[in-house]
């Protein structure tokens, strides 16, 4: 079973086709074998014209009644309508943009078709449906996978590849080669591996597919737990004792001046935390809270109490505005504590660098916020206890314990304002203890969302003049860097270009994104930050970013493209200050499920709930938006329906790490070794 080889060896894909597949990352024998189907049609199910109920999808075998002449609407528009009837009744088949479908059906001759049904304007009728001639009636009423598409490629001419793959791969239902023991398979009942993948692509009825996709989905999951339970193992092996860090009156003292009083979340974090640093063990804590919780304070009382048991504490956040933002919020409650602060990014002089990494080498400074500057060779610390990483899930998933192998056993905190779904957070933090900061700060005003369409376009803008003409800042996101003649959708540079001329006159604007260099990146920024730019156009770039509390609107273009999740990300970066906050999300979707997003970012700012919704809208495949480092994507498993797999995987693997089998032991080793070279971790 060779899955390396080239996707062009398999017969039908062309240098053209070879590109196509590209785009569903697909470059090899095993990534076809492997690009799974997202649902299936279910053929099987043959229905009557007389008793069709809208919006169900049938198979139907009928005759073609008429056959009416190709209207053209317009330009890129052209209808097709045949008349089909059986015995019960007639039914209206549309088709759009397909005139050569004409020639295919033949007047009085029997079809089987299937799609599904709608409501026409006078009557039922079904759209696009399949068809093939009722001579191939056993062969069209079946089970069929259905596949993620691109442009290009068809259902069937996917199907016909996949079949191929398989082939070219060796992969039948006799297939007796299985990465996986027998041992393994037997004690969680799990099928072979080459009837599992046969089956997944062409089961023959559904009762067939459970077993199958059980099987593929546990090994998933079960590679990514032996691969957390091993990261586990290498931080607990470094030393069975954490630093005992004890109480102080600096806490007492840091506390009682701070200008708002802890909430009862953030205190029973607080106490968590606490408890970890005073029992001898090594802390390896996850906080979780929705943007503006409070996680900031939480990580400063960590580092008060490192510092004061005569240790030293890091902080390393993603980005050097954000660990800018983090040194200069954070020093102001050390300084008046006596505590020395210091702070690390790749942008600092080399005389300057120097300077910093003497002073922590040496002990002066106690407190050191950073980027991945903090993690490069040469920084030394004189005594490390405690080590904090912000927005973990963009960093590596062995990045956190490269920062805390300075010290033998330093205490490890994780902090992400992205919200996570208690099933998702075991995958992505499965080594850690997760505590979760569940409400905001009293006072806070909630941010205001409305979701418009294009018609409200010029009112919005026009109010988000009004507003940076007194003084309000206000973002406006886009889901595209450049113009897409494939996508109808805003693009940031063009309406950079076009909004500022038509409704920002002698307003200061600026345009951000990804392809820009790091340093012009913060520039503008920090000139938002300043006041000096008024309205921010940009991509996701900012989706987590810097706190600037006189920025008061949110507009997102074509938000229908982002993620729940991602949106309440964006939603987070106004509501900042005392000002109300509003965010406008522009809807260009039509879909039900479009609607319905929409209406729970309207109805909702709680990131949780929110977040919850789209892991079940959508699956964990595209929860973050993108493949997180360090983390596998899923190609079978969902996390929201394969909860008991995954606590089976769980256990699994904790049994596999203790075993004395030495195929079971050989295969859980496997599993890292192939997982650490894949993922570089």
């Amino acid at each position: 079973m060779d899955l390396n080889k080239p996707v062009t060896c398999i017969k039908g894909v062309s240098e053209a086709r070879e590109k196509l597949l590209a785009n569903l990352g697909v470059h090899t024998v095993g990534d076809l074998c492997k690009l799974y189907p997202r649902t299936y049609e279910d053929r099987s199910n043959l229905s009557e014209i007389a008793w069709l109920v809208p919006d169900t999808e049938v198979s139907l075998v009928a005759r073609v009644a008429s056959i009416s002449p190709v209207q053209r609407i317009r330009k890129n528009l052209n209808i097709l309508k045949v008349l089909i009837a059986d015995d019960t009744g007639t039914l209206s088949v549309v088709y759009y943009n397909q005139p050569y479908i004409k020639q295919s059906l033949s007047l009085g001759k029997e079809y089987c078709f299937y799609g599904k049904v709608t409501r026409g304007y006078r009557a039922l009728e079904m759209v696009n449906p399949a068809f093939a001639p009722a001579t191939q009636k056993k062969e069209f009423q079946r089970l069929l996978p259905v596949y993620p598409l691109t442009k290009g490629l068809s259902q069937n001419v996917l199907r016909k590849l996949v079949a191929q793959a398989l082939v070219t791969a060796g992969i039948t239902n006799k297939m007796q080669e299985d990465d996986m023991p027998e041992t393994i398979r037997d004690k969680y009942a799990l099928m072979p591996l080459g009837p599992a993948i046969n089956t997944v692509h062409f089961p023959k009825d559904m009762s067939m597919l459970t077993p199958a996709r059980r099987r593929l989905a546990f090994q998933e999951l079960l590679d990514m737990a032996i691969m957390l339970s091993s990261i586990k193992s290498s931080s607990e092996d470094t030393s069975k004792h954490g630093i005992v860090m004890g109480k102080t009156p600096l806490i007492d003292k840091l506390i009682s001046g701070l200008p708002f009083q802890l909430s009862q979340p953030q205190e029973k974090v607080w106490a968590e935390i606490q408890r970890d640093m005073e029992s001898g063990r090594i802390m390896n804590r996850l906080v979780m809270g929705d943007v503006g919780s409070g996680k900031t304070i939480i990580a400063v009382l960590a580092m008060v109490k490192a510092i004061a048991a005569g240790y030293q504490a890091a902080f390393m956040a993603p980005t050097e505005i954000l660990a800018e933002q983090h040194f200069g919020n954070i020093q102001k409650y050390m300084e008046p504590l006596g505590i020395k602060v210091g702070l690390l990014t790749g942008s600092l002089t080399a005389s300057a660098k120097k300077d910093v990494l003497n002073r922590l080498k040496s002990g002066e400074i106690q407190c050191v916020i950073g980027t991945h500057a903090l993690i490069q060779k040469g920084v030394e610390f004189n005594r490390p206890g405690l080590v904090i990483t912000d927005e973990q899930h963009r960093f590596g998933v062995r990045q956190r314990s490269v920062l805390s192998s300075y010290g033998e056993n330093c205490h490890v905190l994780v902090m992400t304002a992205t919200p996570i779904p208690r099933t998702l957070a075991l995958i992505l933090y499965g080594d850690l203890d997760i505590s979760t900061i569940t409400a905001l700060p009293a006072g806070r005003l909630p941010i205001r969302t409305y979701g418009v369409d294009e018609s409200y376009r010029d009112r919005v803008y026009t109010w988000a003049r009004k507003l940076a003409d007194q003084g309000q800042q206000i973002y406006i996101v886009h889901p595209l860097i450049e113009e897409n003649e494939e996508l109808d959708l805003s693009s940031a540079e063009k309406n950079f270009t076009e909004a500022s001329a038509k409704y920002f006159t002698g307003i200061p604007t600026a345009l951000v994104h990804g392809k820009m260099k790091a340093k012009d990146k913060d520039a503008i920024m920090k000139d938002f930050s300043a006041g000096k730019i008024s309205v921010l156009f940009s991509t996701t770039v900012i989706e987590v970013g810097v706190d600037v509390a006189n920025a008061t609107l949110m507009i997102v273009e074509n938000a229908e493209r982002f993620g729940l999740a991602q949106l309440h990300q964006l939603r987070g970066r106004v509501g900042r200050g005392n000002l109300q906050s509003h965010c406008v999300l522009f809807n260009q979707g039509n879909g039900e499920l479009t609607k319905q997003r929409i209406d729970i970012m309207v109805k909702s700012n709680d990131g949780f709930e929110i977040a919850q919704k789209d892991l079940d809208l959508r699956g964990p495949g595209e929860f973050f938006g993108t493949a997180q480092h360090g983390i596998p994507t899923f190609k079978i498993a969902n996390l929201y329906e394969d909860t008991a797999i995954l606590q089976e995987a769980l256990s699994c693997a904790e049994w596999i790490k203790g075993s004395k089998d030495p195929e079971v032991k050989a295969y859980g080793d496997k599993v890292v070794s192939e997982l650490e070279s894949k993922l570089s971790l």
